[in-house]
Order: C-alpha cells, then structure tokens, then sequence
C-alpha cells in the first residue's frame, strides 16, 4: 500500500504547482512552554525515517516541508514513521520506540496472541527527539488514524499493560508497558481523525455488495482503506482495517479514554454542506478528486453497524473518508468546545471545524493547502497555556 502511494506521488509531484507560502512573524513573548513536537501521520502514511519523505514530506506536500518550517521559527518539529496499515497498538509501539531511540517491541503477549513477531526495527542511536522525559515533555500531532495512535501512546504511558507485565517474567519487559510516565506528553492534538470509526468502510461493502462495477468501488477505499494482506500471519484484529472501523474504533475508545494531566485539542474537517430539502451533499469544488466519490457515498449513508450503533444523518457530514462527527471527539471521552480562556487537562477542546477535506490539515495533495500559519497559531496556544 505504501508503495503504490510513493510511486503515485513521485509521479504527480512533477505536474503540481509550486506553493505561494508567506513568511510568518512569530511573537513568542507569552509562550510558557517550548516542548518539541512529534508529528504522526495516518494510513498508509510516511515519515522522516521513510525514503519517500525525503521526495514528497507527508507533512506540507507540495507547499515544502512543514517540519522544517517550523522549527526554523522556534517550533522544534519531528515526522514520525510508524506502518502504514498496522493496529493502534503496533503503531504506539512503533512510535515508542522512534521517541525513546529504541528497538521495537510489540510485547510478548500481544505478538503470541496476535501471530506476528514481537520485535520490530531498531531505532537505536536515531532517536526522534534528543530528550524525553517528564521534564522534557512532548506535544503529538495525529492525523487522520494518527490520531488513535497517539491517544493509545498516552495511555500505555500511563497505564502500560497489565497483560504484559503478567506475562512477561524476565526482564526483557519493555519500559512503555511498565506505565508511570503520563506526564512525558504535554498535549495531543488530532486532525481529521476518526475516533469513532469512519462509515468509509460501510459505503464501499454496500458498492462490492450490491453488485457495483469496479470504476464504482471507491478509489478512496481501495487506496487509504484496504486491508492489509495478512501474509505474516498476524489475525485481522490487528490491524488498521479492524480499529478504523466503527466498531473496532469503540472498543480502541474503551481502552483509552483521556489522561487526566495532558491536554486534548481536536480538529474535525468537513467539505458537505445542507442543501435546501435540509439534506447533507459533498461540496466536491475544491475537494482532492481523491475523496469525491466517498464524500457523496458518506453524505448519503444511514445504517446500523454490527456492533449496534445506530448510523443517522449525524454520521452524514464528511470531509471525503471521515465523517464529521468522528473527528470531534471520542464518544464518552469528556469534551467541550474550545475557549482560549478555559483550557483545562484531560478534557477534549473540540476546535471549530476546519473547512477542508480529509487531506486539507496535512497540506493538501493536487489542492495544495497553506497550513503553516495554522500550525504556527495552534502550536503558539499550546506554548502559552
């Protein structure tokens, strides 16, 4: 999956405009944090330890890479590169291990149960950040499933996991499952994610089901939502396909729920809009061809998942692959709407909703997006709480 993209943005990247982006001033006179932030991209995303980042940057795409251009103002920014289509779990612990400068490990009982390997690759002398700990704290940044990555990440640091500490008896037992380290990470901020799973999954079941020809099965499916082949032998449950979909997504918000001193921000995307009979339509002008197809399906979707949750016309506003309402906020996590003078720990600050599609906050693709200024406000306000 990863491959297909890299070679699909090779080609583009020769044919997309070059990007207008003004330079910014940046008052830090009332920041009272400096902390260093980790950034980690979504499905079949990639990162600074991936070739292809050096190519095409996940983050900032063709408007240049957005890393760079923060931490040339002051913002010390980090790309992470976790798999592209593996489980929150595998994720976490793949961006434990960049963080800490580490070898990957996935746990002993996780990797028996779940049928893969227990060690992954060795970050050992490369790590992301110079120093962690809970005097030099971390911001996170997810996009897209990004998102339950960091959200898993927070609370194996605070929690670790009781199942690997029983089975693990000698002392091979990794650091992240031990807990006890909540107060390394400063905040977490999740762009476009689907915290409660994406109806992307249903629509296109519903094209396959329904007998539709192949140009009707959503491109978007095919390329950012595909399954990943289990040739290692891992179980479905392990992977992306599984905890991105509804009700895979509620069983990942029952294990993580929020850590009571991080503070949560959450921006959810949208490119629909009601028309006059009070009906969702996706506003495809302006929208990555990419998502158009998705976008109107998603618009148009009412259904009741497996597991029982009810899929209504509040499931129906998207921005291409995720619905709206997902991105907000986890169900039953605690939440308010975001007032610059009322920001408190362990409770989700729902941001106003960005107006873009699901590619829009990591800069677009052949609609290319000027984010930086974003960025540059968002990582301003963490600085100054």
């Amino acid at each position: 999956m990863q491959s297909i993209i890299s070679v699909f943005l090779s080609i583009i990247m020769f044919f997309a405009p070059a990007a207008n982006i003004p330079k910014a001033e940046i008052d830090d006179s009332g920041w009272n944090t400096r902390y260093e932030n980790v950034f980690v991209h979504g499905l079949s995303g990639w990162g600074r330890y991936d070739f292809v980042y050096n190519i095409m940057p996940y983050w900032g795409v063709f408007g240049g890479d957005l890393m760079k251009y923060l931490t040339a103002r002051g913002m010390k920014c980090h790309a992470a590169s976790v798999a592209p289509s593996d489980s929150t779990w595998d994720r976490a612990c793949e961006l434990y291990a960049q963080l800490t400068g580490t070898r990957t490990d996935y746990g002993k009982e996780h990797s028996e149960r779940c049928g893969h390997a227990r060690y992954g690759k060795d970050y050992t002398g490369r790590p992301l950040v110079e120093k962690w700990d809970s005097e030099n704290k971390i911001n996170l940044f997810g996009h897209s499933f990004g998102g339950a990555t960091v959200r898993f990440l927070a609370r194996l640091m605070a929690d670790g996991s009781p199942g690997e500490r029983a089975a693990t008896q000698d002392d091979s037992l990794s650091e992240l499952f031990t807990g006890g380290k909540a107060d390394y990470i400063y905040s977490i901020t999740t762009l476009a994610s689907p915290h409660n799973g994406t109806t992307a999954y249903a629509v296109g079941r519903n094209v396959r089901n329904n007998g539709g020809t192949a140009g009707e099965v959503i491109e978007t499916e095919i390329m950012f939502f595909a399954s990943r082949e289990n040739s290692d032998g891992r179980i479905f449950e392990d992977s992306a396909t599984y905890d991105m979909d509804i009700d895979g997504a509620a069983q990942i918000n029952e294990k993580t729920g929020t850590v009571p001193g991080i503070y949560y921000f959450s921006y959810a995307c949208s490119m629909s809009s009601k028309d006059e009979n009070g009906r969702w339509q996706a506003d495809t002008d302006g929208m990555e061809p990419l998502f158009v197809n998705s976008a109107k399906l998603i618009c148009a979707y009412e259904g009741t998942s497996p597991g029982g949750v009810v899929l209504d016309e509040t499931w129906q506003e998207n921005d291409g692959l995720v619905n709206t309402i997902s991105a907000k906020a986890p169900f039953g996590d605690p939440q308010t709407q975001f007032d610059k003078n009322s920001v408190e720990p362990g409770v989700w600050n729902i941001m106003p909703v960005y107006r873009g599609d699901h590619m829009s906050l990591q800069g677009g693709l052949l609609k290319n997006n000027n984010v930086r200024l974003f960025y540059i406000d968002h990582i301003s306000m963490i600085n100054s709480i």
